[in-house]
């Protein structure tokens, strides 16, 4: 038996309630996890460079073993780049490398930079024409219900390439279940948190990180799921929002190219 472990905050009353998205967070843990991986998420909320939340909700659901997949962790590249334009461009290149349409990429990254505030979930774009096909406004899609199977060893494993922030070590699960959907193309996302400028496109191929997609200092942030032509999106959700998922590490033979932190 696991648990799932979910906590949203925001500043100003609740989500619903027009209230500013401060953080979220998502774990799959054993019985003796539970206390202290809910107090880490109640940390996190008050202490958030967002600002202190006052609506915090963590929910707690069993998770029966048997309902589990498990998928192999995406390798991690990471690509150095000047500045947000740059990693943009560069991002572009790589979404139409993974098959989604010049125009769709395009329209995806201007949707995404034109946001005035953060998502809380996702967009689903599609991956030929560009155009949203959720109808979920600023609330999006969440992914929820994943973890790593074994914390140690993905923590060995990212920390051999140099990388050691939360960030990362969360992006990187998340991009892994989604892009493991026969649906999805690809995902870009970049972070809402100030301080962090880094982003990434996400493919069945690898997760590849851009040093910079978005200014620093901004707090305005979010994902986009290209999703292939005619995809069922109903089934897709489903499997986003409610299919519990273990991420492994990838095979030792598996090499990922950090180029920068």
């Amino acid at each position: 038996m696991l648990y799932s472990v979910r906590m949203r905050a925001a500043q100003g009353g609740s989500h619903e309630a027009g209230g500013k998205h401060i953080s979220g967070a998502e774990r799959l843990v054993s019985y003796e996890q539970l206390r202290p991986t809910a107090d880490a998420m109640l940390e996190r909320a008050l202490s958030h460079s967002r600002g202190a939340a006052d609506f915090i909700n963590i929910t707690i659901e069993t998770i029966s073993m048997s309902t589990v997949r498990e998928i192999t962790c995406l390798p991690i590249n990471s690509v150095n780049v000047t500045d947000a334009a740059a990693g943009r461009q560069a991002a572009q290149a790589k979404l139409v490398q993974a098959g989604v349409d010049p125009v769709a990429a395009v329209n995806g990254m201007e949707q995404l930079a034109g946001l005035s505030s953060s998502l809380r979930g996702a967009m689903l774009v599609c991956a030929k024409t560009g155009a949203r096909l959720d109808s979920t406004g600023q609330r999006g899609i969440r992914v929820s219900r994943m973890d790593i199977d074994d914390e140690q060893a993905y923590d060995d494993w990212l920390t051999g390439q140099g990388y050691c922030n939360i960030h990362i070590r969360e992006a990187v699960v998340l991009a892994s279940k989604v892009v493991a959907a026969p649906e999805v193309v690809a995902e870009l996302c970049w972070s809402d948190d100030p301080e962090y400028t880094a982003g990434y496109v996400a493919t069945p191929v690898a997760y590849t990180r851009f040093t910079h997609l978005k200014p620093y200092g901004s707090e305005v942030g979010g994902r986009i799921f290209f999703i292939k032509e005619n995809a069922d999106l109903e089934k897709l959700a489903a499997y986003l929002k409610y299919q519990p998922v273990l991420v492994k590490v990838p095979p030792k033979e598996a090499k990922s190219d950090a180029v920068s932190r």
